[in-house]
């Protein structure tokens, strides 16, 4: 008994948490495994978050979800000097080990570093530096882990929900992620699948215990602050897109009121608006089938933002009007409508400054199927 006593003490594995950071892509944390070596004198941070700026073609791979993250190691001074300077807290979880334990955990992570194994396809929900630490966890103690989910399994909160919890105060990004992200992340995540994110893995790791071998314990028999500083600004940024937005809504009532008035369409914003929304819904299109993220499938914001849009701004410059823009219109009308009724039947959450946004699209189609005729001759 004291032989495997003194062996325990030759490691101290631990779960290191790490706080958002200002830039997106810190957005949501970070973890990391640290392992202290006493017997050898070295600690080492094991970190599956890190990639290669130089990748061949970096930004398509990216936005194909073709983008290989990879295993790295770093000296544990260099890791927290890292987050020092970032002005990022760090947390540490030692984890109540055996020593067999900890030895088939180092192992994992050493054979995981080798060059043929170190590279894994990144997926933000799925596959990402928090979920890589958990699964190896479940590897490694097998079903002597036991996570004591059962408080947490009805808290109800969608994939969506918990992304916002971090990207709210930057709302130009929160728009951006809520336009990419389809429908598939508005269903309730469970407890094992809110480990994506860092932090709900640290409080899944409290919770957690480890049965069956020897006396029931905790998985965590230490918790200490590395770093610590004050939360990030929480207000909003003047400039977002919930004001923008809803000024563009009141701009184009102006516009459409004064239209009525005077008998004319001011087309030209319609040029503008629909060429914009067809763009996008090139964007949403190609994320959707083009890509191989899992997230971006069955994404409905195509239904207000759709690429034929750009048809009907180029067809809206024509000097006669053609025979398919006015059932176009009644089209676009019919699919925001839809988008609309999508989001209140629950089938997918939109982010609320579109709100503004589809009542333009709205108006805008409403108004010009009536009145386009009137003002431009058929061919």
């Amino acid at each position: 008994m004291g032989l495997t006593s003194a062996q325990a003490q030759i490691y101290r594995i631990s779960l290191l948490t790490c706080d958002p950071g200002e830039d997106l892509y810190m957005a949501f944390g970070h973890s990391a495994i640290r392992v202290l070596n006493r017997a050898e004198g070295t600690d080492y941070v094991f970190n599956y978050g890190t990639f290669n700026f130089n990748t061949p073609n970096f930004y398509g791979k990216f936005a194909a979800g073709k983008l290989d993250y990879m295993l790295s190691v770093s000296t544990y001074g260099d890791f927290i000097s890292t987050y020092n300077r970032e002005r990022r807290g760090v947390r540490e979880q030692v984890l109540d080990l055996s020593y067999d334990q900890q030895q088939h955990m180092v192992e994992f992570l050493q054979v995981n570093y080798l060059p043929e194994r170190r590279n894994y396809r990144y997926d933000f929900f799925f596959d990402n530096c928090a979920t890589r630490i958990r699964d190896a966890m479940d590897l490694v103690l097998g079903d002597k882990l036991v996570w004591n989910d059962q408080e947490v399994e009805t808290r109800d909160r969608t994939f969506r929900n918990l992304i916002d919890e971090y990207v709210l105060r930057i709302p130009w990004a929160d728009l951006g992620i809520d336009l990419a992200l389809g429908a598939v992340i508005d269903r309730d995540a469970s407890a094992q699948e809110e480990q994506f994110l860092p932090d709900y893995m640290e409080q899944a790791f409290a919770r957690a215990s480890i049965e069956g071998d020897g006396p029931t314990r905790p998985l965590v028999k230490e918790s200490n602050v590395i770093l610590e500083f004050p939360n990030p600004n929480e207000k909003l940024p003047a400039v977002n897109p919930y004001w923008i937005f809803w000024l563009l809504a009141i701009v184009f009532t102006f516009i459409t009121w004064i239209g009525f008035k005077k008998k004319r369409l001011f087309i030209g914003f319609d040029v503008g608006l629909f060429a914009f929304l067809g763009l996008l819904g090139i964007v949403v299109s190609l994320l959707w089938f083009a890509t191989e993220h899992s997230a971006t499938k069955w994404n409905w914001n195509i239904l207000w933002a759709f690429p034929g849009h750009l048809f009907l701004a180029g067809a809206l410059l024509a000097k006669n009007l053609k025979k398919w823009v006015r059932p176009y219109l009644l089209f676009a009308l019919v699919m925001a409508d839809a988008a609309v009724v999508f989001w209140i039947l629950g089938w997918q959450s939109f982010h609320p400054s579109l709100i503004p946004m589809m009542l333009v699209i709205i108006l805008r189609t409403n108004y010009l199927y009536y009145n386009i005729g009137k003002y431009k001759p058929t061919v």
